[in-house]
């Protein structure tokens, strides 16, 4: 099982109401992401927005690519794209920067 972690930045001024949204999961969306193979998918955020991402599942750039053919990703990432710094006009699931896994305790 891949392990993966990821951080985007939550614009300030909308990190209230990103907590809020994602009290609020689409169920489509939920089972979407179980469908394509996010296990364990947990978002952590600090005070300053800064957003920090962990899945696990059995391969990363398969799972991506398995959200990105369906509709209710496009339609999330599009709703969610207006609340993260920097995309640089990518969809936030394109933008995440991934961190480098560098000690597991097991």
């Amino acid at each position: 099982m891949e392990r993966v972690a990821f951080v985007l930045k939550v614009r300030a001024d909308r990190i209230e109401e990103y907590k809020e949204r994602h009290k609020h999961v689409w169920p489509e969306m939920l089972q979407a992401l179980r469908e394509a193979g996010w296990h364990n998918y947990t978002l952590f955020m600090r005070d300053d927005g800064l957003l920090f991402g962990y899945l696990e599942t059995e391969d990363f750039d398969k799972a991506l690519a398995a959200m990105a053919e369906r509709d209710v990703n496009a339609k999330w990432q599009a709703e969610m794209a207006p609340f993260f710094e920097q995309l640089d006009g990518k969809r936030p699931d394109e933008g995440l920067i991934r961190l480098e896994e560098v000690f597991h305790l097991d």
